[in-house]
């Protein structure tokens, strides 16, 4: 298998922390592969795998949507198969509706690929970030420390959508199909589980087409 390419969206966020996670989950797994930032449609064309790193979902969705030809890019290529994770601002630019909890609706662009509903700053604002110990059993009995930021959560989902993680009785994690999201960001644990678990969905992916 020639070796796996994933990208990381270098629009605004965790960037720098995803490719090292990245990297060290392809060490980890003993595959090849590399990754790096991307932000045309041509590179996002030959990807692999997709990351859509935490930061600020609104301003990563106007820049992205202000070039039509990259956001329906990544669309597409999720929407044919192609893995994507999505942290935090990901997991709600994957989303199909987002609401905040202090000032509704917004209008902000949505990928609308994942069928989830999800309220933004659930936690509350900076100042309420928090670590916490998570049980994702899909990960073994091992606890992962999940960094919550400014962080959403899921309140409701198609059963298409397996529930992989909660939090105080609060959604936190799922996967469907191809797409994995999380409110927090594992990129900030020094626990790579859930990015090897994304880069075994890039690698059984490109299996499928080789």
């Amino acid at each position: 298998m020639n070796e796996l390419k994933i990208g990381i969206l270098g629009i605004q966020g965790d960037i720098e922390e995803n490719i090292n996670s990245t990297k060290e989950s392809i060490t980890n797994l003993n595959l090849k592969g590399t990754v790096a930032s991307v932000r045309h449609p041509e590179e996002i064309k030959n990807l692999d795998g997709l990351i859509l790193p935490g930061g600020e979902s609104t301003v990563i969705g106007n820049l992205i949507s202000m070039n039509g030809q990259i956001f329906q890019t990544i669309k597409n290529r999720i929407s044919n198969g192609m893995p994507v994770m999505g942290t935090c601002a990901g997991l709600i630019m994957l989303s199909k509706r987002v609401y905040d909890k202090f000032i509704g609706q917004t209008k902000q662009q949505l990928l609308g690929v994942l069928d989830i509903v999800v309220e933004r700053n659930a936690f509350g604002r900076q100042h309420n970030s928090f670590e916490t110990n998570l049980k994702i059993p899909t990960l073994g009995p091992v606890p992962f420390k999940g960094v919550f930021i400014r962080a959403p959560i899921i309140t409701s989902v198609q059963d298409n959508v397996d529930i992989i993680c909660s939090f105080d009785n609060k959604i936190v994690a799922v996967i469907q199909d191809n797409i994995i999201a999380t409110s927090f960001h594992p990129e900030l644990s020094l626990d790579t589980r859930i990015h090897e678990l994304f880069v075994k969905k890039v690698r059984d992916f490109k299996k499928s087409y080789n």
